[in-house]
């Protein structure tokens, strides 16, 4: 997989606070950038509009990436940028090149080429389909980060590797600690009264379940400080309370477990909704075997 980042640009201010998370991990990685601004005729019934470098649409992607080079220019000049043109639909020509990159960074609105793009549409659509991390940034991103910390939801199941995979690499690169929250619920037993059940016991065995999936990775990463929280609440309450003030917060696409059974749409999608802080969604790639 080529060690690039791909960011999706429309020269909205979402667009350009993700265009400067996507610098500033690129220059924490060594590796180039991508901005690819996406012209979507169809959006505006401009099919039978001019086509070609005068055109109006082409012109407005041209200053799309022109704010995005001069903000990674300005904020991280050692980092190697190119520039793209695309036409077509801007989820899917995102979701596509997903395949070339480590990484596709977007921003949580858009206008422009990405019109009425709301978090929902290009940026839900990219993070529910596209492979690998898809990182998704709110303006004012900066701000809202209080602490070096980044939250990786954790839900016990395979599927859930690849986000780890992604969190840990992260914090080394960063020198971050990482807080893992795995939430999980209260079986409900109101037919089989009969069947003790013991809160505490049931606490203790989620915690074990915690650390067993991070076992693997503390050991792969031992330089990286992990704090476990098992928390008895609802996965998205826990994850959206766990990153106010983080600087990242990291989930699968689906899973198993307090996570699982709940894919883009519900957990990662209301995380993407409701979380400040960039949030990364990752899914599994495809196997080349």
């Amino acid at each position: 997989m080529p060690d690039l980042i791909i960011v999706g640009t429309d020269g909205s201010p979402a667009a350009n606070a993700a265009a400067a998370w996507a610098v500033d991990d690129a220059a924490r990685r060594g590796c180039p950038v991508r901005f690819v601004s996406v012209i979507d005729r169809w959006a505006y019934s401009a099919v039978k509009f001019p086509t070609g470098a005068g055109d109006p649409l082409t012109q407005q992607a041209e200053r799309a990436l022109a704010e995005a080079e001069a903000i990674a220019r300005k904020r991280r000049p050692d980092v190697e940028v190119s520039l793209e043109i695309a036409e077509g639909l801007p989820a899917r020509i995102l979701r596509e090149k997903a395949d070339e990159a480590s990484a596709v960074v977007v921003g949580g609105t858009g206008v422009g080429g990405f019109a009425g793009a709301v978090l929902g549409s290009v940026a839900s659509h990219v993070a529910g389909h596209a492979p690998g991390p898809v990182v998704v940034v709110r303006p004012g991103w900066e701000k809202a980060a209080e602490r070096e910390e980044i939250v990786l939801g954790v839900d016990g199941s395979p599927e859930c590797e690849p986000a780890m995979a992604y969190a840990f690499g992260e914090a080394r690169l960063r020198g971050a600690r990482i807080r893992a929250v795995y939430a999980w619920r209260l079986p409900i037993l109101p037919l089989v009264p009969e069947i003790g059940y013991d809160p505490e016991e049931a606490r203790e065995a989620e915690h074990r379940i915690l650390s067993s999936a991070l076992e693997p990775w503390r050991n792969r990463y031992p330089d990286v400080e992990v704090t476990e929280e098992a928390v008895l609440a609802h996965p998205v309450d826990a994850l959206t309370a766990a990153a106010a003030g983080a600087a990242l917060l990291v989930v699968g696409s689906h899973g198993r477990g307090a996570l699982g059974s709940l894919v883009l749409g519900s957990v990662s999608r209301a995380v993407l909704h409701h979380a400040y802080c960039p949030v990364a969604v990752v899914r599994p790639r495809p196997s080349s075997g």
